[in-house]
């Protein structure tokens, strides 16, 4: 069965030695000491290690169950939710005054990171219910948040969205679902929403859905899109539950993977809805929702990419297969161990270079959006806006390719079930979709974020990767070979493709659309490429004062040269793509295919 170990020390490298957070100004970080964060993850990382990830292969054997309109999750999550739930995990970063901890949301990302690792399909219950619960934070009257935050906070309560219909999904201007007014102040929900997550299950004592759906007469298409708290039981006036309301499981999707989270196709039968925030602005709170979700969804290509790295790793260094061919590395054996050949090297060190540095995009993206949150600033909402498409879309496709990559590794063994490296593979594989599939992230970011205030933002950031370069340029001939002038040609390169999509994208915008996949990874690269030579400047910094734990740091700088070396380069390869431009992928007719 395959094991986990959260990389707690790898997050504390992160927090402390390159976005040195307790210097960052921004309220309630000057309470992160290395040694309050540090017992937070070890606390985490043993919840995760020795509690949900035994679970993970018997959530994937054994699955959900529908049974009489209730669903029974597998053996050993109810106990585990509730040990989640007691540790006060579930709101580690809402306010106190609904029975949160008030801790930034980069602490809630660290840990999110160590659970969906330890077991996607169970930390999707609360990941989804922290989202709904957001949304209400946001958007909801002060009797809503009274009504429903406490108990979705403490996850007594859990919560859901519900967006997707059997006939749309990114077109949600195509839903049918309908919310009639009924005179009082709630409305009639009537409709079938499919692939709900945790839409039902047997693990908390409500479930409240936020659904979209249009009020009869509102405009037409996405502009007549409203939000409606729908829960699973009414809620009286003391707060107590009252009778059944109107929504129901009709069916569990037979998944490709997570099969430990029921996802639901869910009816609205009549159903009684309140109204969340405005009218026809539907869009508005549930992106609130969205773009959260979309930053969970980048995190979980991440966590299965390091679960399934953390096993290979263990796999190669064990099993022995063939010869060193420079000379026997274990000459009483009857061959090496896998890794001492080149091309598992390869595999691992693409798998690990993309982990770790992946890991610090998202941790930098989160302290961001403290940053926007805690201290209103409108410059760091705009960068993670940019940067939410790049995350989930970027991290999530390079996430799958390294639980193959570790697959591979296992050989013939990889493609045997009782290994357990295919569910890694199985599980990753929904990132690329849900909350966006990735070629709609790509067409967001080409589409509407570049040009987001005049592409204030994008200009941000190159300017943000320029200064780094020029500050760190010229100190160190080997730190500026290895890390500075390889992240300057990849910046060129997406500055070179920015500029091709302002030349050749207005006249015909199927220039720039059929670059935008391109673009979205070239972008990802950037940004890890940024974050490797952070990484590499702070590991330097580390040796220079005689870190105790040298080798730590030294892994770190060669982990950071492989990445610039062998996988930075990719910007222009993805350059020449975009360059290309809309005639070769638009050149056949739809009937020649």
């Amino acid at each position: 069965m395959p094991s986990y170990t959260a990389p707690t020390k790898d997050t504390q490298f992160i927090l402390h030695d390159v976005l040195k957070v307790t210097e960052t100004g921004i309220p309630g970080y000057e309470e992160m000491e290395a040694s309050f964060t540090g017992a937070i993850l070890e606390e985490a990382g043993k919840l995760s290690g020795e509690v949900l990830a035994p679970l993970n292969v018997i959530g994937d054997t054994e699955g959900c169950v529908l049974e009489n309109g209730v669903v029974r999750t597998p053996a050993g999550f109810k106990e585990a939710f509730e040990e989640m739930k007691a540790g006060g995990w579930t709101g580690i970063d809402f306010p106190e005054e609904f029975g949160g901890q008030n801790m930034p949301y980069v602490m809630s990302t660290a840990v999110g990171e160590y659970f969906s690792a330890a077991n996607q399909a169970f930390a999707m219950y609360q990941g989804l219910t922290h989202g709904a619960a957001s949304a209400i934070l946001t958007h909801g009257t002060e009797d809503q948040k009274a009504t429903y935050l406490p108990n979705m906070v403490s996850c007594d309560w859990t919560g859901t969205m519900n967006l997707t219909e059997p006939h749309c999904g990114t077109d949600l201007g195509l839903m049918r679902t309908k919310a009639e007014p009924q005179g009082d102040g709630t409305y009639r929900i009537s409709g079938q929403k499919i692939f709900i997550s945790a839409g039902e299950h047997d693990m908390a004592e409500n479930i409240i859905h936020l659904v979209l759906a249009k009020i009869p007469g509102g405009p037409e298409g996405i502009k007549g899109v409203s939000l409606f708290i729908v829960p699973k039981f009414l809620v009286n006036e003391d707060g107590s539950l009252g009778a059944r309301n109107g929504v129901s499981c009709g069916k569990i999707e037979e998944k490709m993977g997570i099969h430990g989270n029921s996802t639901c196709v869910m009816n609205y039968d009549g159903a009684t809805g309140y109204l969340l925030g405005e009218e026809h602005k539907g869009m508005r709170a549930m992106f609130t929702m969205m773009n959260e979700a979309r930053l969970g969804v980048g995190m979980q290509g991440l966590a299965q990419a390091d679960a399934a790295y953390q096993n290979a790793v263990a796999y190669a260094k064990d099993r022995l297969q063939g010869r060193d061919v420079t000379g026997a590395k274990n000459p009483d054996g009857p061959a090496d161990p896998l890794i001492v050949h080149p091309d598992i090297r390869r595999a691992l060190m693409d798998q690990k270079s993309f982990t770790e540095g992946a890991r610090a995009f998202a941790l930098w993206g989160a302290v961001m959006i403290d940053q926007a949150h805690r201290m209103s600033d409108a410059d760091a909402d705009g960068m993670i806006s940019l940067l939410t498409p790049v995350i989930k879309g970027f991290m999530t496709d390079k996430g799958y390719d390294c639980t193959v990559a570790a697959q591979q590794v296992y050989g013939g063994h990889g493609y045997i079930e009782e290994w357990g490296m295919s569910q890694f593979t199985r599980d990753a594989r929904i990132a690329m979709i849900y909350e966006g599939a990735n070629g709609v992230q790509a067409l967001d970011l080409v589409g509407r974020k570049l040009a987001q205030q005049g592409g204030k933002h994008v200009m941000a950031f190159f300017e943000l990767v320029k200064s780094f370069c020029k500050d760190n340029a010229g100190a160190d001939a080997g730190f500026d070979k290895d890390f500075v002038e390889p992240l300057k040609a990849a910046s060129k390169d997406l500055q070179a493709a920015g500029m091709y999509f302002m030349q050749n994208g207005v006249k015909n915008p199927n220039n720039a659309l059929a670059g935008s996949y391109d673009f979205m990874h070239m972008f990802g690269h950037v940004c890890l490429g940024l974050m490797w030579a952070m990484m590499g400047k702070a590991a330097q910094e580390a040796l220079a004062e005689g870190a105790a734990d040298a080798a730590f740091h030294e892994t770190k700088l060669a982990t950071g040269r492989y990445y610039m070396a062998r996988q930075l380069p990719a910007t222009a390869m993805h350059l020449a793509r975009i360059q290309s431009g809309a005639e070769p992928v638009m050149a056949l007719e739809a009937a020649n295919f």
